[in-house]
């Protein structure tokens, strides 16, 4: 800190000057100033001996400010006094002009809402475009094809939602220009739409800075759709074959996504100072302090989960709604109607328990709807294929089990929530999967392929 010394100050002394402390946050600095100076020429000799770029504001002992023109004499200050200097705004600080600027704009959680109603009209337009002939459907598929290009522009706040959307349009186009009357070649038709989804969300997700979840939904759901429907046609298989492995890697997918949607990185779980166990680390006494998770990073991978959770449960959805009707209409034989049915009823009630353990709202309400879309596709068809009376004690029978069930769920109240239900629910989820995973020998033709080839002698 600067002070004079005391050969000036004893000459400044003798002449009838006042010797007097400043402290400041910029330091303490001794000061001699003649007895007629005025306050602001003690700041300025502060402010030159610290180095402020202005001269900051004196305060006597009780606080009180001393007016920069104001004699140090008249506020009664002597020799040996302690004066405060207030911290002066920087010259940066008092040049500087406040600029107001406007708010980028952003992109808000409602926006998924547009990106799922675009995403619905381009799957009705490609429907109608399916129906359309001639210059109409090339109309059609021209505007989708429009969309999807418009889609991955990377610009704008809005460009990250355009690009999930994109896909829908891209696979709409190639639909509609592959589609034939002929049912046979439906599958390949599907199989193409899930190509152009896939290829046109790489693509997105090559050119927006922020890569959502829902692009690698889309690039993995279809590009599994085009290899599956692709290597039945290769193959040369019944159209029933791509519906039923559709149908039951979607009823299993809701079983299995939660365990890869939430993707915590290692770091945060696993402590690796206390894994490098070595000959020297064994013997030394080492400590290890506590790991602290940024709450950003929590916050991060919640929302990239749910994200993902909420693009999985739509592309089952949609897997279920092509893929179930499909397969009931090509499924002609009597034992593949049996399987067909039955992998329907049970791909349905794997969907709707494992619903139960989604604990977002968005995602569980997806596939309760899947799962009802499913059920009913089956009960449609075992009541189009059976016999009346077999129907009617069926329906007889869905009945009596629909009151017991609201009997059951009153008389246990909370009891559903239990861990005793949650693990019969589990137990029963399970043995729907595996129910899934038999029906399919049956619905895929494969059992009957089996029988008519002489197997069984």
């Amino acid at each position: 800190m600067p002070t004079q010394t005391a050969d000036a100050v004893e000459p400044a002394l003798a002449a009838g000057g006042l010797a007097i402390t400043v402290h400041g946050t910029a330091g303490v600095v001794d000061i001699v100033v003649p007895s007629d100076a005025h306050a602001s020429d003690l700041a300025r000799e502060y402010a030159t001996a610290v180095g402020l770029p202005a001269a900051p504001v004196l305060r006597d002992r009780r606080g009180e400010v001393i007016q920069p023109d104001a004699s140090l004499a008249s506020r009664g200050i002597t020799s040996g006094a302690l004066l405060a200097a207030d911290s002066p705004p920087t010259q940066a600080y008092a040049r500087r002009e406040v600029v107001e600027t406007a708010e980028p704009i952003r992109a808000g959680s409602f926006s998924f809402y547009w990106v799922g109603l675009a995403t619905l009209l381009a799957v009705a337009a490609a429907g109608f475009g399916a129906q359309a002939d001639g210059w109409q459907r090339l109309a059609i598929a021209g505007l989708l094809a429009l969309g999807a290009l418009v889609g991955i522009i990377p610009a704008g706040p809005y460009a990250a939602r355009r690009a999930i959307a994109a896909p829908a349009f891209a696979a709409g186009a190639a639909f509609v220009i592959t589609v034939t009357p002929e049912p046979e070649t439906l599958p390949l038709a599907v199989g193409a739409a899930g190509l152009a989804a896939a290829v046109v969300a790489t693509v997105s997700r090559s050119l927006v800075d922020t890569v959502d979840a829902a692009l690698k939904v889309w690039t993995l759901t279809g590009a599994t759709v085009f290899v599956v429907t692709a290597l039945c046609a290769l193959l040369g298989t019944s159209p029933q074959v791509p519906w039923s492995i559709l149908f039951a890697a979607a009823a299993l997918a809701a079983r299995i996504v939660p365990s890869y949607a939430v993707d915590v990185p290692d770091s945060y779980l696993l402590d690796v100072s206390k894994l490098s166990v070595t000959a020297w680390s064994a013997r030394a006494k080492t400590t290890s302090g506590k790991a602290t998770v940024p709450f950003d990073e929590v916050t991060e991978v919640a929302e990239r989960g749910a994200r993902t959770l909420a693009a999985a449960s739509w592309a089952i959805l949609g897997v279920v709604a092509v893929s179930g009707p499909g397969l009931v209409a090509t499924a002609t034989a009597d034992v593949d109607r049996v399987g067909a049915w039955l992998i329907m009823l049970a791909g349905a009630f794997v969907i709707l328990l494992s619903a139960r353990s989604y604990r977002y709202w968005l995602p569980r309400g997806v596939l309760r709807v899947a799962g009802v879309i499913a059920l009913a596709v089956g009960v449609r068809a075992f009541v189009g294929w059976a016999d009346p009376e077999l129907v009617s004690w069926f329906g007889l029978g869905a009945v009596l089990i629909g009151f017991a069930v609201i009997i059951a769920a009153i008389a246990t109240g909370r009891g559903w929530r239990s861990a005793k239900w949650a693990a019969r629910a589990d137990w029963s989820e399970s043995l729907c999967g595996a129910a899934v995973i038999a029906s399919f020998v049956v619905s895929s033709g494969f059992f009957r392929h089996l029988w008519e080839s002489g197997f069984n002698g």
